[in-house]
């Protein structure tokens, strides 16, 4: 009887593992693998109009890759294929995860979010607001701020700091006149310190707390980790996040090694054909593209962070996870809850959505307009680069191209949809 039931056993798990062995792991997790397929589908319609030269697309469900391709060219020249482990510049996409460095040291006591940024950089006590500004030679008046600029300003992108190249045409000015960039530079002899005491000396463009304005918060942020942890940036990612999560493809700075999986970066020219950006991009300036493979020292917070689809999914399964990834913790679950709240109450950024500290959050009004359900985690990057975590569907995507300027961007938002219609339950 029990070498009968033994059999019977042994036969089931058999049938089930080759069942098992059948199914995806899209069709495990809850999502269509034919319907996933129209993600190909799409971004080959956009390769052979030459709209785009090639991608990378991620979809996590349930803890789960169901969507993991590299489709296209790396270079449209030889066509060489583009590999799933592509090294990408990230720009924007940086923000997240040097905001969640932030959030490492206030869990250590190093500072509150409404700590004024005087406390620890004392350049910014007498801070200023842009009142007159004259085109003609960049000149300007100002009147003072109302309040100080605090750590959780610059979070949430509401401290009234712009940016350079692709700000307003006074941030553009001003900036540019102090000598302030972006933050991708292949420059050797440019440093956060010295770049984010300049800044300190320059105007708000609105008062503290009133308007979302995107800048250079995140640089600075960058600077004040530097100056709690004690640390180089690059070196306090590297030993807090980068290696605890086996991020091993993140950098500001590529080692000769991983030079030649660096994604080749394209631009447009006027008549908005494909062609490859060798060095920089003119952008109100130079915004240099090779400065992942130079020796550079300045480690941009907002924007300076290079590494693969991979890395940058395992980072955003460690925020859906509530600060947990693989049994490693990085933040505590409550910490988490405070990043991923409407930080600015009212105050509205596009689509009616608000923003966290270092997110983007879609609001119930803002899922109106988009696939994402509210609660849902965003944030992109200039150079081609898209990101969402959604906590509702257990869901992460990441959509990575290297394009700038792109006349077809509207593939991150048709991604969007290629990726919610495919889910079934």
């Amino acid at each position: 009887m029990r070498r009968s039931l033994f059999i019977t056993g042994c036969a089931v798990l058999c049938v089930f593992t080759i069942y098992a062995q059948k199914e995806s792991p899209a069709t495990i997790s809850g999502v269509s693998a034919k319907r996933l397929q129209r993600i190909d589908t799409v971004i080959q319609e956009y390769i052979s109009k030459k709209w785009i030269n090639g991608a990378v697309a991620v979809v996590y469900k349930n803890g789960a890759p169901v969507y993991f391709k590299a489709i296209g060219y790396d270079d449209l020249d030889t066509k060489t294929p583009l590999q799933k482990d592509a090294i990408f510049r990230l720009a924007s996409m940086t923000k997240a995860i040097v905001s969640t460095g932030v959030m490492l040291l206030y869990e250590e006591g190093k500072f509150l979010p409404d700590d004024p940024v005087s406390m620890y950089i004392p350049e910014f006590k007498n801070v200023k607001v842009l009142d007159k500004f004259n085109e003609k030679d960049s000149t300007y008046t100002t009147i003072p701020a109302k309040r100080q600029v605090t750590i959780r300003d610059l979070l949430s992108h509401i401290a009234g700091i712009g940016y350079p190249q692709i700000g307003s045409k006074e941030q553009n000015a001003i900036y540019s006149k102090a000598g302030l960039h972006m933050g991708m530079t292949s420059e050797d002899t440019a440093f956060l310190a010295t770049k984010m005491k300049i800044l300190a000396g320059l105007p708000l463009f609105s008062q503290p707390g009133e308007k979302w304005s995107y800048g250079l918060n995140t640089d600075l942020l960058g600077y004040l980790i530097e100056i709690w942890s004690g640390m180089p940036l690059d070196q306090f990612l590297k030993k807090r996040i980068f290696d605890p999560l086996g991020m091993k493809d993140t950098y500001f700075y590529l080692p000769g090694s991983k030079y030649n999986r660096l994604a080749i970066q394209y631009t447009q020219d006027v008549t908005g054909d494909l062609k490859k950006a060798t060095h920089y991009i003119e952008l109100n300036g130079k915004l240099f593209t090779d400065f992942p493979v130079s020796k550079g020292n300045y480690f941009s917070g907002g924007g300076g962070l290079c590494g693969t689809a991979q890395d940058y999914t395992v980072f955003m399964q460690m925020i859906l996870n509530k600060g947990i990834y693989k049994g490693v913790r990085i933040l505590s679950p409550n910490t988490i809850r405070l990043m991923t709240v409407n930080q600015i109450g009212n105050i509205a950024i596009g689509y009616d959505d608000r923003f966290g500290l270092g997110f983007q959050v879609t609001t119930e009004k803002g899922s109106t307009r988009t696939p994402l359900n509210p609660g849902s985690l965003s944030w992109a990057g200039a150079f081609g680069t898209s990101f969402w975590i959604d906590p509702s569907e257990n869901l992460t995507a990441a959509l990575f191209l290297q394009i700038l300027p792109n006349s077809h961007n509207e593939i991150h938002d048709k991604f969007k949809a290629l990726v919610y219609q495919a889910i079934e339950k």
